[in-house]
């Protein structure tokens, strides 16, 4: 399958190394020039191009950016991708701590929907809890003890089958955990976030969850 992946970070490096190895072609972008890549690249076999390029004849495109970046993409950045290739994002909104405040998001607005929003596609919600080493060394077969899940927010159809067979092959037990529009069930700040549970332990962790953003994670906290 062909990938392209929009940012080089800890949760996009690592998937451009978990998912090369598995033998994906791997396209991959920074905010920079391709060739600041390089390493990368070298390391992986995976090719370093333009953000503007990197969805292009794409099977499935993983945009994985600081949330306050994201407006800065071009225009139409995944409309390249093959008809009907799922688009993943895997931010997570930070106000303190490092992307001040988005006020559509602090209005009420779900995180991946005003990603969407801003990239013109529907998105999948996925890999935004898991810390990136786990993700890196921490997959297992399917049916081992321990093998953590991961919730996938987004419409159901042939693009969460796509996905959910990714999180499988990563060494992951995929959840649907609903729409995009239920997506808050897995921001920062929910009993799921960055924690390691098992299938039954994430869709219990899903349903406790609450709506309403905590102190932590707001930028209008008084």
């Amino acid at each position: 399958m062909r990938i392209g992946i929009i940012g080089a970070g800890l949760i996009g490096g690592t998937l451009t190394r978990r998912l090369r190895h598995l033998g994906h072609e791997v396209a991959v972008a920074n905010s920079r020039s391709p060739e600041t890549l390089a390493e990368l690249a070298a390391e992986t076999g995976a090719t370093a191009v333009w953000a503007k390029d990197a969805a292009a004849d794409a099977d499935l495109v993983i945009v994985s950016i600081p949330q306050k970046n994201v407006p800065d993409l071009a225009d139409g950045i995944v409309d390249a991708r093959t008809s009907g290739a799922p688009v993943i994002e895997t931010n997570n909104y930070y106000p303190q701590q490092r992307d001040g405040e988005i006020a559509a998001i602090e209005d009420g607005q779900v995180e991946s929907a005003w990603v969407a929003e801003q990239i013109g596609a529907p998105v999948y919600k996925v890999f935004n809890g898991i810390w990136w080493k786990h993700l890196l060394e921490g997959g297992k077969p399917p049916g081992a003890a321990g093998r953590i899940a991961l919730p996938v927010a987004g419409e159901d159809g042939a693009g969460r089958d796509l996905v959910h067979d990714l999180v499988d092959q990563l060494g992951f037990d995929p959840v649907n955990a609903g729409s995009i529009a239920e997506s808050w069930r897995q921001q920062p700040g929910t009993p799921v976030y960055g924690k390691d549970f098992d299938v039954a332990k994430t869709i219990a962790a899903l349903a406790q969850a609450s709506r309403e953003r905590t102190p932590e994670w707001s930028a209008r906290t008084a």
